[in-house]
C-alpha cells in the first residue's frame, strides 16, 4: 500500500501564510494535495500541520475532488514546528505514527512525501515515480529535479572575513558559461516518491537524507520550487495555467 504524507507548518517568517496563500481561489497546499488524491495508487493522505486553516479547510472537503482517497490530518508537534525543525524529522513522525500507533496497523512499501508550499506537481509525475520503484527494487527513491543551469555551484560565492566574494566552491574546468559544468538538477520538492526505510534511517546523500542513497530522478520540463516569498506567486499562477487550473467561480 502506498501512503501520501504532506507537511506544512503556519510559522513561515518570510512569507507569513504561505501554504494558505489563496491562488485562483484554493489554498496553495490544496494543489499538491489534488495531485496525491488524483492517483489511484495512493490509499491514504496524512495532512500534518499545526495550521488551524489547513485543519479546516480538510475538515470540510471544500473546494476539490476526493477519489476515494482517506484523508486524514494529524497535529504536528510543537517541537517539530520551530524554525530549526528538519522536514526529514517530519516526515520521519508521521510514518512512524502511522505505522507504530496507528490501530489499522497497515504495511506500506512506498511514500509519496509532499510540500504544501510546492504546489507544482502533478498525479502523472508521482504516478511515474511510483511506477520506476516498483520496477527497480535498488531504488531508495525517485524525486522531482528541475534543471537550473544559472545556478551551478560554480558560480556560487560566499562572503570571506574581509568582506570580499570568493567562490563557494572551485572547478577547474568551469568558466563563466552557466552550462559548462553540464547540467545542474536540484531537487524541488514537488513529489520524493520513498521506500520506508529512508525514514527509519534518515542516513540517506545529504542535505535530504531522507531520500536514501539511490535516488532516481524523475525531471521536470517547467523548473519547480517550494514557496518561500510572495513575489514567486505569480510564477505559479502561471504554471498552474499551462496545466489546465482556472479560477474557481
Amino acid at each position: 500500500m502506498i501512503a501520501a504524507i504532506l507537511i506544512g507548518r503556519a510559522g513561515s517568517r518570510s512569507f507569513p501564510g504561505k501554504n494558505t496563500a489563496p491562488i485562483f481561489g484554493r489554498p496553495l497546499f490544496a494543489y499538491p494535495l489534488r495531485a496525491a488524491a488524483a492517483v489511484k495508487n495512493i490509499t491514504r493522505i496524512v495532512v500534518s500541520s499545526d495550521d488551524a486553516q489547513i485543519k479546516d479547510y480538510i475538515a470540510s472537503r471544500t473546494g476539490y475532488p476526493y477519489t476515494g482517497n482517506a484523508i486524514q490530518f494529524r497535529e504536528r508537534p510543537p517541537h517539530l514546528c520551530t524554525d530549526d525543525a528538519q522536514a526529514g524529522e517530519v516526515y520521519q513522525y508521521v510514518y512512524q505514527d502511522i505505522t507504530e500507533y496507528d490501530t489499522t496497523k497497515v504495511t506500506y512499501d512506498l511514500l509519496v512525501l509532499l510540500m504544501a508550499n510546492a504546489p507544482m506537481v502533478t498525479p502523472e509525475i508521482i504516478q511515474q515515480g511510483i511506477t520506476i520503484l516498483r520496477n527497480d527494487t535498488t531504488l531508495d527513491s525517485a524525486i522531482t529535479v528541475s534543471r537550473y543551469n544559472m545556478f551551478n555551484p560554480a558560480r556560487a560565492r560566499r562572503i570571506d572575513q574581509d568582506g570580499c566574494l570568493t567562490p563557494l566552491a572551485r572547478f577547474a574546468d568551469a568558466t563563466c558559461d552557466r552550462d559548462s559544468l553540464g547540467d545542474c538538477w536540484f531537487a524541488d520538492f514537488g513529489a520524493v516518491i520513498v521506500r520506508p526505510h529512508c525514514l527509519d534511517k534518515l542516513d540517506g546523500l545529504p542535505p535530504q537524507p531522507w531520500m536514501g542513497h539511490r535516488i532516481h530522478p524523475l525531471t521536470q520540463d517547467w523548473p519547480g520550487f517550494d514557496v518561500d516569498f510572495p513575489w514567486q506567486m505569480p510564477y505559479i499562477e502561471h504554471w498552474l495555467r499551462k496545466h489546465g487550473y482556472t479560477e474557481l467561480a
